[in-house]
């Protein structure tokens, strides 16, 4: 690895020091202005936004990217309208930026307080979303932090695009345009100096395949919050419903697919095998879902179309396609065992009548949202009412599941006394 960071890095980092200073202290009434300007100013952009993306999807087709990836980086009206809505969402959320908790006095007559401050200088690396670009630089701003973005190469025209919108957004403002900042440069080697710029970037978060975080983990000199990669579970227990239980697993599996909290693995109670499996895979089959199965699924479905048998590390796989997983468990304590070996601590759940199953499974799974009867696409910002997330966290830092505003905070001690001195 190299010391060297190069002259145009070393830029971005310092005018994004610079920038944190003021953005730290400037009222939550002008950060929401501010968001409302760049979300004007991304309507008033979108016909140029779509044809940045247009070039972008084309090129990243003619290059044979799947099909997940290329739904990842497409843009449309629906889409945009949608990313311009979830910027707006976070207008109305409370800014947690100085306040305060955990208040005490001491026998002594010192008076304590935790107040929350923004972390300061955000590096978010991510692939082929380019509304990450806007979801990142609202949620930023709104906790008064300052980010250097880094896209993928398939996303470059379309996020230069989105930043040219946003800093425009921001002229007038009172708010430095250097607050968000983009590495419009594909060369990987950049990638590397984000990670040695602990002199200016306090926090590093990957959003994309298991590859980017374990390059980001073993070669930061920065704190990095990883995630984002789901192998999600379903377990449909002995007393579920399962005309309900097959729409919540359709749901899970189809809704989009190409997101980290979609479906890959459906665990089903050997006592409901006979009667679920036939019907679920006849139901998504309609939606070109496709099957592996374990040995005992397999034999059940014999002859029915789009079911292959399971192979070796197909339980270890995310999809992230119309690709299901099924597998017959023998017992509630099975199919924990099955996910605490091939979950990532993403989205489990289980799906029950039994009160006590339900208890047993959400003390047992440790993941970064845990399920009763609800579909995993759950996992999300906007749908647990954090507004647009940066990131999925499954680590075990301050921060699990979607990150929203709050984790993008720390805290100070604020600490007053009245000419106290230690005994």
């Amino acid at each position: 690895m190299t010391d060297q960071i190069s002259t145009g890095m070393l830029l971005l980092g310092e005018q994004a020091k610079e920038a944190s200073s003021k953005l730290a202290h400037v009222s939550t009434a002008q950060k929401n202005a501010a968001l409302e300007k760049i979300a004007q100013q991304i309507e008033k952009e979108t016909p140029e936004i779509l044809a940045a993306n247009a070039v972008d999807h084309d090129e990243a087709h003619n290059a044979g990217l799947s099909e997940a990836m290329l739904d990842r980086l497409l843009l449309n009206e629906k889409r945009m309208q949608t990313i311009v809505a979830d910027l707006r969402s976070v207008i109305n959320l409370p800014d947690p930026v100085g306040e305060h908790f955990d208040e005490q006095t001491m026998p002594n007559g010192l008076k304590m307080h935790k107040q929350r401050v923004p972390m300061g200088v955000l590096g978010v690396i991510y692939e082929s979303r380019p509304n990450v670009t806007v979801d990142v630089a609202g949620l930023a701003l709104k906790s008064g932090n300052c980010v250097i973005m880094r896209g993928g190469k398939e996303t470059l025209r379309s996020n230069i695009a989105f930043i040219g919108a946003i800093q425009r957004g921001l002229q007038g403002s009172g708010i430095p345009a250097d607050a968000i900042q983009l590495i419009a440069d594909t060369d990987r080697a950049l990638v590397l100096e984000l990670l040695h710029m602990d002199r200016y970037v306090d926090m590093i978060i990957p959003r994309g395949g298991a590859g980017l975080h374990d390059f980001c983990r073993q070669n930061s000199r920065i704190p990095v919050i990883t995630g984002g990669i789901g192998i999600c579970h379903l377990f449909v227990d002995e007393s579920a419903d399962l005309d309900k239980s097959i729409e919540v697993i359709r749901n899970a599996k189809i809704q989009r697919p190409s997101v980290c909290n979609a479906l890959d693995t459906a665990l089903v109670h050997h006592s409901v095998d006979v009667e679920l499996l036939p019907r679920l895979v006849r139901r998504l089959g309609e939606d070109g879902v496709t099957f592996r199965a374990d040995e005992t699924a397999f034999a059940l479905l014999k002859g029915e179309e789009g079911v292959k048998l399971a192979g070796a590390q197909d339980f270890d796989t995310e999809w992230l396609s119309l690709v299901l997983g099924l597998k017959v468990v023998n017992t509630l304590d099975e199919a924990i065992e099955h996910i605490a070996q091939h979950s990532t601590a993403h989205s489990d759940g289980i799906l029950t009548e039994d009160r006590a199953n339900a208890a047993r499974f959400l003390e047992m799974v440790d993941s970064a949202a845990v399920y009763v009867n609800a579909s995993t696409r759950f996992t999300d910002g906007s749908q647990m009412g954090l507004g647009a997330e940066i990131a999925i966290s499954t680590q075990r830092m301050h921060a699990r599941g979607p990150m929203g505003l709050r984790e993008l905070t720390t805290f100070k001690w604020v600490v007053q006394g009245d000419y106290h001195v230690r005994p």
